[in-house]
């Protein structure tokens, strides 16, 4: 924290300064209206710099440009004054003595955070700094705590995380990622909306909760007199939607998976997923490998990116491996490993990989996946061919029914992608959803319930249809080049804290 000198402080100075801070505002009450709503800026800082910066002195003086302009004061020295309005600073030259009486005193009651409005004429500086020469100012809002020092800004990253809107006034760093959040977001929407998807919304409250193994959060509808369910994935209504003649539709929005918390997890997070009629797996492996590089190039202006000290060119392909043969490739299994769950579990104890006796093959082989490949693949990777036991909503392959016709992205040793083509078959449909409820009714809680709805949707007929999943969040963190999650969620869920 800082004194209004900036000066470093501590809690028992930070105290009084409340206090002080208290007493003017106070003060003000008694005199007039203490947080007024009259004044209208009619310019802001970014515009007038890009107007106005590349203009001499002289040139400044003859045009006469008047102002009004509002921001919060992050900087005082003397009788310069800096203001914040969004994201860009403007110097105030704020002089006392050109000030009437009643002006002249409350500037000396003014403070680092307090947001005022200003009006005066923009010039040039001895230092050539574009600056307003204040002639008449109102305190609008009046901050009661003091901002943290301006050099160090908001050091505590948890506070930070607890108090964003602190960290997003006086952080720039903050302030870019989520504006960088916000257009990546944009170009994600214009991106599918040119290649003639449609947006929809799909219930975030569900009676079945389906899309996904995931362990859901549960609430009740009082009027229903129900248990209902935060939506853990909007699959199965996007493909409902297929299913009723939209070949081609898309939903960014929010997912809710009662998980814990980690560098990469939040139990709220932000998911794209859409769904191609007459598409197969691979078509959108092609899709994803474009998205990824058009978002480079239209947010970044290329595409090079650089994340947690790794460089990743989303111009060249991306490299493309089933489960098997990455095993292969990390683990130096040879093709006799795979022959039967025996030899399977035989490497898997080979490997010091903990599992279940009673778990199938394919469930086996992504706990080797999981535990001994995942985290080697730093190059953007496809890994494919999904073991049909751990894939229920996805299609047989038709050469080797015990693989899916399915992919994961994995970038940076994370997934942010998984794709597949759809399982359109009711009947082989139905068969996986009593084989999840089984799971479920011997302790899974992430397992799948049956969605008689749903097969039911799927009796009418589903055209032949791909669809994809991809993490937002995570998809942020490449591309701001951010370690933790935290740090590209406005309002990221905390533990609390205890006295």
């Amino acid at each position: 924290m800082t004194k209004d000198n900036n000066d470093t402080i501590d809690l028992a100075d930070e105290n009084k300064l409340i206090a002080a801070r208290r007493e003017k505002l106070t003060a003000i009450r008694g005199k007039r209206v203490a947080f007024p709503n009259d004044f209208s800026p009619d310019a802001d800082s970014s515009n007038l710099i890009n107007d106005y910066d590349s203009l001499d002195k002289e040139a400044l003086e003859e045009a006469a440009v008047n102002v009004a302009l509002a921001g919060r004061i992050v900087r005082m020295r003397g009788p310069f004054t800096v203001i914040q309005d969004g994201a860009v600073q403007m110097q105030l030259y704020m002089n006392n003595k050109s000030f009437g009486e009643a002006l002249a005193e409350e500037f000396k009651g003014l403070d680092l955070g307090d947001i005022i409005g200003v009006r005066g004429e923009l010039f040039k500086t001895g230092k050539n700094e574009l600056t307003v020469r204040v002639a008449d100012f109102t305190l609008l809002t009046k901050s009661l705590r003091p901002l943290p020092d301006k050099f160090k800004g908001l050091t505590d990253t948890e506070m930070r995380y607890r108090q964003r809107y602190v960290d997003l006034i006086v952080n720039e760093d903050s302030r870019r990622i989520f504006a960088m959040r916000s257009k990546i977001v944009r170009c994600i929407r214009d991106y599918f909306e040119a290649h003639q998807f449609m947006e929809v919304e799909t219930p975030m409250m569900q009676v079945i909760p389906g899309g996904a193994t995931a362990r859901p959060f549960i609430t009740h509808h009082n009027a229903l007199d129900q248990d209902m369910y935060l939506r853990v994935a909007p699959e199965l209504y996007l493909k409902r939607l297929v299913v009723g003649g939209f070949d081609r539709v898309f939903e960014l929005n929010r997912n809710f998976r009662n998980e814990g918390l980690s560098t990469r997890h939040n139990p709220e997070f932000t998911m794209l997923e859409f769904y191609q009629a007459y598409a197969r797996y691979t078509d959108l492996i092609d899709l994803t490998e474009d998205l990824f590089k058009t978002i480079a190039q239209n947010v970044l202006g290329t595409t090079k990116v650089s994340y947690q000290g790794s460089e990743y060119d989303f111009s060249k392909p991306f490299e493309r491996l089933s489960v098997v043969d990455s095993i292969k490739k990390y683990c130096g299994a040879g093709d006799a490993v795979f022959e039967s769950k025996d030899s399977l579990m035989a490497f898997a104890d080979s490997l010091g990989i903990q599992y279940d006796k009673a778990w199938g093959k394919g469930k086996i082989l992504m706990e080797i996946f999981d535990e001994k490949v995942e985290h080697e693949l730093d190059q953007p990777t496809f890994i494919t061919e999904y073991p049909i036991e751990v894939s229920p909503l996805a299609r047989r392959n038709e050469n080797n029914p015990d693989i899916t016709d399915r992919f994961e992205l994995i970038i940076g040793r994370r997934e942010l992608a998984n794709g597949f083509s759809e399982l359109n078959d009711p009947e082989d449909q139905a068969e996986r959803f009593r084989a999840q409820v089984e799971q479920k009714e011997s302790g899974d809680n992430e397992a799948m319930h049956f969605d008689e709805d749903y097969i039911r949707a799927l009796e009418y007929g589903m055209p032949p249809t791909a669809g994809e999943g991809i993490g937002i969040d995570r998809l942020v963190m490449l591309f701001t080049d951010s370690a933790s999650i935290k740090d590209v969620l406005l309002f990221p869920h905390m533990r609390p804290l205890h006295d």
